[in-house]
């Protein structure tokens, strides 16, 4: 099984998240080593606006970056940033300030994104680092409508 950028355009996140089931922990890391990484991080994050609930923000506001590490020696990490404030869900290029800061390897990204894994258990488990407002941490993923396989 592989994850392949060229089909994101026409899979639906359900569809994602089902393709993502089916793989490994290794299988992922593997994966997002290559050089379709960037892609796949790509093609994730432009799905949150998409994905955003607004009626759970209750007026929340405030930017949450995620580190995503494991990438190939050349480039470990990619950094993405997500702002929330309101009815708005955007994706902005990361810049030096933030309210939280997620940092988590690949595998652990992929269970949060496609509803394979709770969020709380992987930081209490030491698989993501939080830095910054850990209720804006832990109140981030019930504001999408997150895929389930």
């Amino acid at each position: 099984m592989e994850l392949d950028p060229s089909t994101f355009e026409t899979m639906t996140p359900q569809e994602f998240a089902t393709t993502v089931k089916q793989l490994s922990d290794r299988e992922i890391t593997e994966i997002m080593r290559g050089e379709h990484r960037r892609a796949i991080l790509d093609a994730i994050f432009d799905r949150f606006p998409g994905q955003y609930l607004p009626e759970r923000a209750k007026g929340m506001a405030g930017t949450f970056q995620f580190r995503i590490t494991g990438g190939p020696e050349d480039h470990p990490h990619d950094t993405y940033e997500v702002r929330i404030d309101g009815d708005e869900c955007t994706v902005v290029p990361p810049g030096s300030e933030y309210d939280t800061s997620l940092m988590m390897a690949p595998p652990e990204f992929l269970k949060i994104a496609t509803g394979r894994g709770k969020p709380t258990m992987l930081v209490m488990r030491g698989k993501i680092k939080v830095k910054g407002d850990l209720t804006k941490a832990a109140a981030f993923p019930t504001l999408f409508d997150i895929p389930k396989a």
